[in-house]
């Protein structure tokens, strides 16, 4: 009787903090100590941006999704504020040849290790908050929105497109996407892209696209519509 009457206490309090917890998120702080007040107030309001495109029902998630992505921004600022200053260091030194080579080398290889361990670390944290669509969302909001935009434009341009072509040109765009985060700023964002997109048109050249004449038609399409491109 008493071993029931055990089992019967811990199952109440187990219910109890399920109830307590329920629905609780636990506040993320912004990572703004001792960074500039004007640098920090500029990414608050790029990631609020991104968080309102949302349209979260919950304060308090909102919040915490704005600072996962404002902190995302800062750690990114601060991997290449160290590279940089690593960089500068060494070329400073004074040392030339494979021993400056080596040392710039290891430095970049830092760099990217650091990137690697937050990019997965960004990803986990919004999981918490977020369902994969929402995501995805953040991932385009960081992103200008390229991955949409350039598939979008493509489908247009080839609308012969089969749909195992239409899903690689997806997947490729989607892991340009992934380096396009992580890049340092936008120029470099831009060109995560623009490996993928010669990466496509070669493909699909190999499918036998004539590219050239298949983007001639689509522009001559876009103008008789009124599109500028």
């Amino acid at each position: 009787m008493a071993g029931m009457k055990n089992n019967k206490m811990k199952f109440l309090y187990l219910v109890a903090l399920f109830v307590l917890f329920a629905g609780t998120t636990f506040a993320t702080e912004l990572d703004s100590l001792n960074r500039d007040p004007k640098y920090v107030e500029t990414i608050k309001g790029r990631s609020q941006k991104i968080v309102d495109k949302l349209k979260l029902k919950k304060a308090n998630v909102a919040l915490d999704v704005r600072n996962i992505i404002a902190n995302k921004y800062f750690l990114l600022n601060d991997i290449y504020e160290k590279r940089d200053a690593a960089v500068k260091k060494v070329k400073d030194s004074g040392v030339t040849g494979s021993q400056k080579n080596d040392a710039l080398a290891a430095i970049d290889h830092e760099k990217d290790a650091a990137l690697y361990r937050s990019h997965f670390a960004f990803a986990s944290d919004l999981s918490l908050l977020l369902n994969e669509k929402q995501i995805e969302e953040v991932k385009d909001g960081m992103t200008f929105g390229v991955v949409n935009v350039t598939y979008t434009a493509t489908l247009d341009m080839i609308p012969s497109l089969k749909a195992d072509e239409k899903k690689q040109i997806l997947a490729w765009l989607k892991e340009a996407r992934e380096f396009a985060m992580d890049a340092e700023n936008s120029n470099k964002k831009h060109e995560a892209f623009g490996k993928y997109k010669g990466r496509i048109n070669n493909y699909l050249s190999k499918r036998g696209y004539d590219l050239t004449k298949e983007r001639a038609e689509w522009e001559k399409r876009c103008k008789a519509k009124g599109i500028k491109l």
